[in-house]
C-alpha cells in the first residue's frame, strides 16, 4: 500500500513500514496548504503535527486510513473522514512519560526562572542576587486537570518531589482518588482556589473547549503557576493574557493558539511569549524514548489494517450501534448471504455491521448482521427458508 509520511518520524518506523511491504514515500516538509497535492494515489497517511483538512481528505481519493503517530487527533478533520468512510486511529499512551517530564520541567523551569538566568548569563551578566529568589516547590500543592494517563504520571512525579497533589477529572471518584494518594476536587474551579501551581492534562472536546476560562483564571492564588502542555483550547488565550499582564499568576506553555503547522516558522504571538515565565514549542511528546514507542504502535496499526481491513486504536467507527442484531447460521455455499441481503433489501433495510465467521472444517459458518430497523415475521421466515440456511434469529 502506498503510504505516505508527512511528519519527521525515526528512520526504525520508515524500514518497518517498508518491511511489510508498503511503499513509503516520507515528505516531512509538507504543510497543511501542499499535503492535499500529495495525496492523490496515497491509501494510508502517516501524520504528527501536519493538520490534515477537509480538503486534504477529499483530495485523497484512494486513502483509507489516517494514522496520527501520537496521542490526540484534534489537528485531523475526523467529521469528513467520517464522511468519506476513512478510519482514522492514533498512538494514545506512548508519549505518556514525555509530557510529563516536560510538564514538571516547565514546572521547575518557571519556579527557578532557568530560561530569563540563561538569557542573561548569555548577556554576560551574573544576577545571582536576583535568580537565588525562588518559591521553591517541596510542601507546595500542584493541582492536575485532567487526571488520565499522562496527567496521573505528572501527580507521580511531583509527589516523587514531595509536593502534595489534588486533582479533578471527569471520572474521578473520592476513592479513586485516595487510592492514588491525591486529594479529590469536585469541579476545576476547586483547583483553581486550592493549588499553588497547575498542570493541564485534558483532551479536547466541546466540553473542555475554553474550560481554563477568565473565572478559573480569577481563582486561582495570586503568583500561582499555570502548566499546559495539552491543548492550547482548552485555554481561553484572550483571558488567559489578561491575567499574565496583571502579574496576578504565571505561566508556562507548551501548546499555543494558532500554532505553526510545520517544525520550522515564524512564531507571531510575541505578546504571549513576553508574558510568560517557560515556555517550549509543542515538543511534550519530542523525545527519543517516546518516539520509538509511537513509531512501534504506528507500525503496529498499520500491519493489522494491512491483514484485517480494521486498525486498532481507530477513533471514528461508531462505538456501540443502535440497530436489531440478526443472527444467520449457514452451510458455508456461494451465494447464501448474498440472497440474505437480497431480502433485506426488499424491506428496504440497511446493514449497518456485518460479520462471517467459518467454522472449523468450513462446512458450516454464522453471520451476525446489525440492522438499522427491525425485520417482518415474514421476511425472517423468508430467509430462514431460504437454501443452505440453517437458522435465522433475532438477538
Amino acid at each position: 500500500m502506498k503510504t505516505l509520511v508527512a511528519d519527521k518520524v525515526s528512520a526504525k518506523m520508515i524500514s518497518d513500514l517498508k518491511s511489510l511491504g508498503c511503499e513509503v514515500v516520507l515528505n516531512p516538509d509538507l504543510s497543511a496548504e501542499s499535503l492535499p497535492a500529495a495525496l492523490a494515489d496515497v491509501e494510508i497517511l502517516i501524520v504528527r503535527s501536519t493538520k490534515v483538512s477537509a480538503e486534504a481528505i477529499a483530495a485523497g481519493s484512494s486513502l483509507s486510513l489516517i494514522i496520527r503517530a501520537g496521542a490526540g487527533t484534534n489537528t485531523i478533520d475526523i467529521k469528513t473522514a467520517s464522511e468519506k468512510g476513512i478510519y482514522v486511529a492514533n498512538c494514545p499512551g506512548k508519549n505518556t512519560d514525555a509530557v510529563a517530564e516536560l510538564a514538571i520541567g516547565l514546572l521547575i523551569a518557571a519556579d527557578r526562572r532557568i530560561a530569563d538566568a540563561l538569557i542573561d548569563l548569555r548577556a554576560g551578566k551574573w544576577r545571582k542576587k536576583e535568580y537565588g529568589k525562588a518559591r521553591g516547590l517541596k510542601d507546595r500543592t500542584l493541582g492536575i486537570v485532567g487526571l488520565g494517563h499522562i496527567g496521573s504520571a505528572v501527580a507521580k512525579r511531583a509527589q516523587a518531589m514531595g509536593m502534595n497533589v489534588v486533582a479533578w477529572s471527569r471520572s474521578l471518584t473520592p476513592e479513586k482518588a485516595k487510592s492514588l494518594g491525591v486529594g479529590f476536587c469536585a469541579s476545576p474551579d476547586a483547583v483553581a482556589e486550592q493549588a499553588d501551581a497547575i498542570s493541564l492534562h485534558l483532551a479536547l472536546s466541546k466540553e473542555t473547549r475554553g474550560i481554563i476560562n477568565s473565572n478559573f483564571l480569577g481563582l486561582m492564588k495570586k503568583g500561582a503557576l499555570l502548566v499546559n502542555t495539552a491543548r492550547s483550547e482548552v485555554v481561553d488565550s484572550a483571558a488567559l493574557k489578561e491575567a499574565l499582564r496583571s502579574g496576578r499568576i504565571r505561566a508556562a506553555l507548551d501548546v499555543f493558539e494558532n500554532e505553526p503547522s510545520s517544525g520550522e516558522a515564524d512564531f507571531i504571538d510575541q505578546e504571549m511569549a513576553s508574558l510568560l515565565s517557560a515556555a517550549t514549542p509543542h515538543i511534550g511528546a519530542s523525545t527519543d524514548q517516546a518516539e520509538e514507542a509511537i513509531a512501534e504502535e504506528t507500525v503496529r496499526i498499520a500491519k493489522t489494517f494491512m491483514a484485517t481491513g480494521k486498525p486498532p486504536n481507530a477513533v471514528n467507527p461508531r462505538k456501540l450501534h443502535t440497530g436489531v442484531r440478526c443472527i444467520i447460521r449457514h452451510y458455508n455455499r456461494v451465494g447464501v448471504l448474498a440472497n440474505v441481503l437480497h431480502e433485506l433489501r426488499s424491506e428496504g433495510i440497511n446493514i449497518e455491521e456485518m460479520e462471517n465467521t467459518i467454522f472449523e472444517g468450513e462446512l458450516a459458518a454464522c453471520c451476525s448482521l446489525v440492522l438499522d430497523q427491525k425485520p417482518s415475521e415474514a421476511l425472517l421466515k423468508r430467509i430462514a427458508c431460504g437454501e443452505h440456511v440453517i437458522q435465522a434469529m433475532l438477538k
